[in-house]
């Protein structure tokens, strides 16, 4: 006679006892998947869930292509988000970080993928995260085609996460821009940024919400339509990718820069040669008051300010003198406020500041 014996159970240590939920990453995917599909190009191929994701590129577009990539993260933005609970509007960040830098070379975004590592998912914020990266990406016409969620318990506290992402994009070997095609004569148009964007919030949350500092909900006259702090601060990176690349489409342009950490002197010098100098015009813009609120509260000096925060401009074009008018009434067919910043002379490869802001 067989005698018929129970199997033991297990009882050591599991994954979830660690602090690793799978089925709550599994949930937070299922839940992202509608929200993803809508951020998609026809080239890409296959669905979500894959190892990897696969993009044909169009080879009838392009006939001789160049692959531009770029990384970036949030930074210290995401601690706002996280205080407030409002999840979306960081994963637009996200997204304008990383396109915005692949069309200054004059690429267009194709696609790209997100990593987020958290303290523990949360599957409705996670999917509000998603929904913010998926969103960007629509805004930006890339497609979103796959990514990563990472539970760090232990690193990471329950309601803490970071974002990053990689994006691809390409551009015609005789189509890059860049420095090399910027000359004297040329133009500097400037664009408007929607806030701060995503850069200096270290000092940002230093000066504002440090010890004794103001409170998120406070609302602040000068921010109008009784605005918070907290919703001026997470306004979302406003996305120029498109804005860019109807601008290459219509018009003759040399030059794009990001204006990100570093501020205008610091990135406008990445866009122009050694032999010009770029003379920007601080009187021919008005920064958001949010950067004025920034200023008095820490007594930053102008000098600290400019080099840290984009003051209002977001991003700029440098385009032959007889381009300015089309150039710039394209933009604003589009919806994107331009102005003529500055100028392109003979020089070292430097920028110039001039005059003072306009009040």
């Amino acid at each position: 006679m067989t005698e018929n014996k129970t199997a033991p159970v297990a009882t050591g240590a599991s994954y979830r006892e660690a602090g690793v939920d799978i089925e709550a990453g599994d949930k937070a995917v299922e839940g992202l998947k509608s929200k993803i599909r809508r951020a998609t190009r026809p080239e890409v191929v296959g669905g979500i869930g894959g190892f990897a994701g696969l993009f044909a590129l169009d080879t009838q577009k392009y006939r001789k292509p160049l692959l531009a990539s770029s990384t970036d993260g949030v930074g210290t933005k995401l601690v706002i988000a996280q205080r407030m609970g409002i999840h979306d509007t960081v994963g637009i960040d996200l997204v304008a970080m990383v396109v915005d830098d692949l069309v200054v070379c004059g690429a267009e975004p194709l696609f790209l993928l997100d990593y987020i590592a958290c303290g523990k998912v949360v599957p409705e914020r996670i999917a509000d995260l998603g929904a913010g990266i998926a969103d960007g990406c629509r805004y930006a016409s890339c497609a979103l085609i796959g990514g990563e969620i990472a539970e760090h318990p232990g690193v990471l506290g329950a309601d803490e996460y970071d974002v990053s992402a990689t994006g691809v994009g390409a551009v015609e070997a005789d189509a890059v821009l860049g420095p090399e095609k910027v000359a004297a004569g040329d133009v500097v148009i400037g664009m408007a940024a929607s806030g701060l964007h995503s850069n200096g919030f270290s000092l940002v949350r230093h000066v504002l919400l440090g010890e004794d500092g103001m409170s998120l909900d406070t609302v602040v006259p000068e921010f109008g339509n009784q605005r918070t702090l907290g919703e001026e601060l997470l306004t979302p990176t406003k996305i120029y990718a498109r804005d860019c690349l109807a601008i290459i489409e219509e018009c003759e342009v040399h030059a794009f820069s990001h204006i990100t950490g570093g501020g205008v002197p610091g990135n406008l010098v990445r866009s122009i040669p050694s032999t010009v100098d770029a003379v920007v015009d601080r009187g021919s813009w008005r920064p958001q008051p949010v950067f004025d609120l920034v200023a008095r509260s820490g007594g930053i000096a102008a000098e600290e300010m400019e080099r840290t925060f984009n003051m209002g401009m977001g991003m700029a074009a440098i385009v032959p003198a007889d381009q300015v008018d089309r150039t710039m009434a394209l933009l604003t067919a589009r919806g994107t406020d331009s102005w003529v910043a500055g100028r392109i002379e003979p020089g070292r490869g430097e920028v110039k500041l001039t005059g003072e802001y306009s009040s």
